[in-house]
């Protein structure tokens, strides 16, 4: 804060003020004050009373999650909580809602918190606006999409063989007339995703060009529009491929509303609690979020720890678990 102020030409009481957005600044001092901040890359410790105890840890992480209602990040939130309460160490979680902008700001208010690391699903094209808080030794681990324009530890799943998998399965079960339901474009995972599912259709001698593909969809009523679609129209695909779960979702209502659950194959990238039970079972490729999450904070407490190994990328294969949705053969 004294080289802020030192920098910015004012008191350090005046640049308390306005890092605290306290009233009595004048807007050019503001200005001067913010400019100086972001030119020494300044954040407000909001912990500087922990910062007492040895090792300067404040004995948390930040976790930041596509939406933690989803069920696949709740179980990551999981897996990562219970590992690090056995260290003591509390984890403070918040959503991104795959937004950018969301993104850098989540980051600098938990940097502001003066968390011991961080675990993030980078949405933001980049992730080098985190460079100089990670070359300060801030572990940071990225889990589902690795990061861009920073070296770091990050555990994924194997999106694009798990995708190619299942068109596998759908063309070993006779299909070949198949959709693909997707994700955002944005997203690295949906993009994997799709990649591995017409990869596979073309190794197989399927013209993917014939193959419908609806994008964009990212949440289940965009979802259950699209399949509404495609299945009401000419020629209807016989089998669908959903990328992640709440497009499944969608899919699953579409065709509960045609009365299609038991005619049109259906395999879906995520698993769900409950996907065992429907009429037919939903098959689906079944990520393991828990391991993931275990493994994300293994290698975070590592790092805190003093792990200095290169960086690295770790894998978490993905399963296709069978269960009748996605064994329906196309009528003769």
């Amino acid at each position: 804060m004294r080289h802020v102020a030192a920098l910015a030409g004012v008191g350090i009481k005046t640049v308390s003020r306005v890092m605290n957005d306290e009233p009595g600044v004048s807007e050019a001092t503001r200005q001067r004050v913010l400019g100086a901040s972001q030119q020494l890359n300044y954040q407000l410790d909001m912990a500087a009373g922990s910062l007492r105890r040895a090792g300067r840890q404040t004995l948390s992480i930040g976790l930041l999650l596509p939406s933690v209602a989803n069920p696949f990040s709740s179980e990551i939130h999981r897996a990562l909580e219970d590992a690090m309460t056995a260290r003591g160490i509390a984890v403070f979680a918040a959503s991104l809602d795959d937004d950018p902008d969301r993104e850098k700001a989540l980051v600098a208010a938990f940097l502001g918190r003066r968390v011991d690391g961080l675990v993030l699903t980078p949405i933001a094209r980049s992730q080098a606006y985190a460079i100089p808080e990670h070359s300060r030794d801030l572990p940071m681990v990225f889990i589902d999409r690795e990061p861009v324009g920073i070296d770091a530890d990050a555990v994924v799943t194997d999106n694009a063989v798990g995708a190619s998998t299942a068109a596998a399965h759908l063309l070993a079960h006779g299909h070949t007339r198949l959709a693909y339901l997707g994700d955002r474009t944005d997203i690295q995972t949906a993009r994997e995703r799709r990649r591995g599912f017409i990869e596979e259709l073309g190794r197989a001698g399927i013209s993917t060009t014939t193959i419908p593909v609806r994008e964009g969809l990212h949440d289940e009523e965009s979802a259950r529009q699209a399949a509404l679609e495609l299945l009401g129209g000419e020629n209807p695909p016989t089998a669908i491929f959903s990328s992640q779960n709440l497009v499944t979702f969608g899919v699953m209502r579409a065709l509960k509303k045609l009365d299609l659950a038991r005619r049109v194959a259906l395999v879906g990238f995520d698993d769900f609690t409950l996907a065992d039970m429907m009429d037919p079972g939903i098959t689906v490729i079944a990520q393991h979020p828990d391991r993931i999450g275990r493994l994300a904070a293994e290698r975070l407490l590592a790092r805190i720890d003093g792990d200095n190994r290169p960086p690295g990328t770790y894998v978490v294969p993905s399963e296709l678990i069978e269960r009748g949705s996605g064994e329906i053969r196309p009528p003769k």
